[in-house]
């Protein structure tokens, strides 16, 4: 057995319609499908809820569930902000770029660039508080990846063991931190 791929990925959010817009006009992402029951269908709970999806790129479904009959959202307060969120490719550098200007300009406030290696992202926060990251690959991604890949069982071992940062992968994040001591 092995799983294909991800079908979707479920989110909440506060507001359907604008979660819908919002990630039409910021992410140029289209809107496929739209669900709405009185009935969750796998446990018969009566709560009427609307399901959205919408096209995030090859294949892959980014849904959320407006729920109107529950309590306000919120975030885990166990779990810093930056921990949760969902990363998005993009093509190279450029359109990383164009992507922080076209955010920038319709006043969604960006972090980063930041570099990690293998590749490059900005972060931000959708209108439902939902972390965002988007990504683009460095040009020696291949390399690094590779780099990293040969030390990954040492680093989980190391690190299930002492719950301490392995060094063996401290050349991934070597140019932001050396740009940051400059």
């Amino acid at each position: 057995m092995k799983i294909d791929r991800i079908h979707h990925v479920a989110y909440r959010c506060k507001d359907a319609k604008e979660t819908v817009l919002w990630y039409q006009k910021m992410l140029n992402m289209d809107f496929v499908l739209a669900i709405a029951e009185d009935l969750v269908p796998s446990t018969k709970e009566p709560d009427p809820y609307m399901h959205i999806f919408l096209d995030a790129g090859n294949g892959n479904v980014l849904a959320f569930f407006e729920l109107p009959t529950k309590p306000e959202m919120g975030r885990d307060p166990n779990t810093p902000v930056w921990v949760q969120h969902i990363a998005f490719r993009v093509k190279d550098r450029a359109e990383l770029l164009e992507y922080k200007a076209h955010l920038e300009a319709n006043g969604v406030e960006v972090l980063g660039v930041t570099d990690h290696g293998a590749f490059h992202s900005i972060y931000f926060f959708d209108p439902n508080g939902h972390r965002l990251e988007l990504a683009c690959p460095d040009p020696d991604e291949a390399n690094m990846l590779k780099r990293m890949d040969e030390v990954k069982w040492d680093m989980l071992e190391e690190w299930s063991q002492t719950k301490r940062a392995p060094k063996h992968a401290a050349f991934f994040h070597k140019r932001e931190f050396e740009e940051q001591q400059a």
